[in-house]
């Protein structure tokens, strides 16, 4: 179905989402095409101005004056912070109908030059960031039966690829959580979805770029964006299928291939490296 035709079907109407990592990118984007749908949103990242800035470029494309658009200002690494807001957002707005886990950083750099301080903050938002989210909200949803958290991983959720070693394990924990929450509680009707976006025009994505690899700067040339706009429109008609796995771009591809031919991908990853590196003038 075209987003058009979504647009007038108003899926979301009356519906409720917390989108962390909303202020910025896929998450901004998700929010927009939510509230766009009909829907009720908060959105959620730690500084206050992005946060005002991107509410008020949503609030523009309500198609109802009667729609929320929420923000709550928090660290998604603090629980005690997570729990504390996101509770009295609930007591105040009601159990989201979806929780939408779009938080997430991405530092690339070669391995040894990475430090356990990397590590760290990697896992702390991209892992814990969506897990406080997900066990705060998690008892509502046990309680009404109900509910549908949308937790966000990547390509590097399933492929180890260079530079990215303090990002990968975040993303492939992510869909490791995702499952068991998948298995545990599809006995209270609670949904779960996991996206694998690609590369995407972001401004995160334009952060890695001055940190990686210079051997995945010269893949990327050829690899191509996608725009967080056309990403959000995937996610949420995935939503609306009720699927486990969202793929936006290659990535169903990839997927698919690594679980039946993972050599086959590992011999693709190894000839852009060295095509790349050939490039560059190493040996190495």
């Amino acid at each position: 179905m075209s987003k058009d035709k979504l647009i007038k079907k108003q899926p979301f109407k009356g519906k409720w989402a917390i989108v962390s990592g909303g202020s910025k990118g896929i998450g901004e984007a998700t929010a927009k095409l939510f509230v766009q749908l009909g829907g009720n949103v908060c959105i959620v990242a730690r500084t206050i101005e992005p946060l005002n800035e991107a509410s008020e470029e949503i609030k523009s494309l309500r198609v109802d004056d009667n729609q929320s658009v929420e923000v709550i200002s928090c660290d998604m690494t603090n629980a005690e912070q997570v729990k504390k807001l996101f509770n009295e957002h609930i007591k105040k707005f009601g159990v989201p109908d979806y929780l939408f886990n779009i938080v997430g950083i991405s530092y690339p750099n070669y391995t040894d030059k990475l430090t356990l301080e990397d590590y760290k903050l990697h896992m702390d938002t991209n892992f814990y960031g969506q897990l406080n989210a997900i066990l705060t909200v998690l008892p509502y949803y046990m309680e009404q039966k109900r509910g549908h958290f949308v937790n966000m991983s990547s390509i590097a959720g399933y492929i180890g690829i260079m530079g990215y070693a303090a990002y990968t394990p975040t993303k492939f924990a992510i869909v490791g959580l995702s499952e068991v929450l998948r298995n545990e509680y599809k006995a209270y009707n609670i949904k779960v979805s996991i996206v694998y976006p690609p590369d995407t025009d972001t401004f995160g994505l334009h952060e890695e770029a001055k940190t990686r690899p210079e051997e995945l700067n010269i893949i990327a040339e050829r690899a191509g964006l996608m725009q967080p706009d056309d990403v959000a429109e995937i996610i949420l008609k995935g939503v609306l299928k009720e699927k486990l796995y969202i793929h936006a771009g290659k990535s169903k591809i990839y997927w698919r291939l690594m679980r039946l031919f993972p050599k086959l991908v590992h011999s693709f990853a190894d000839s852009d490296v060295k095509k790349a590196r050939k490039k560059m003038g190493k040996k190495i």
